[in-house]
């Protein structure tokens, strides 16, 4: 199996609902560094996993909406404890999205598996990963 990942940031507020999270239950602030993990069994006809640049840029596009966001705030998370493990999801269908619009080149339609990770500290970091 080929991979490529780009790499990316985004900082967000939130805070969290439920006594597990003791203090971030107040809102407080996160600097995720974001890895996108792009695989497949066979590299395109460019002999590439995926367009880098065009990666890249869907990547900091998606990062976007939610940068310098408080995400308690955004109408589609109300409800929700925006954690590091659910943001990796929200992240990973977005670029899901972005990729079978063809927003990822021609070359993407041949990607067959895709893990994003969020780093919230150099110790823990949570990952979503799934099929394309």
């Amino acid at each position: 199996m080929y991979r490529l990942t780009v790499r990316d940031h985004v900082m967000i507020a939130h805070s969290f609902r439920g006594e597990i999270f003791g203090p971030a239950q107040r809102t407080h602030g996160a600097t995720y560094v974001v890895d996108v993990t792009f695989q497949r069994r066979e590299l395109d006809d460019h002999d590439l996993v995926v367009d880098i640049g065009l990666a890249s840029e869907a990547l900091k596009a998606v990062l976007a909406e939610f940068n310098f966001q408080n995400l308690d705030e955004l109408t589609e998370f109300q409800g929700r404890n925006t954690t590091t493990e659910f943001m990796a999801r929200v992240i990973f269908e977005r670029l899901a999205t972005a990729i079978q619009l063809g927003r990822l080149g021609e070359g993407a339609g041949g990607l067959e598996a895709m893990t994003v990770t969020l780093h919230e500290s150099h110790i823990a970091w949570a990952s979503f990963e799934g099929p394309l």
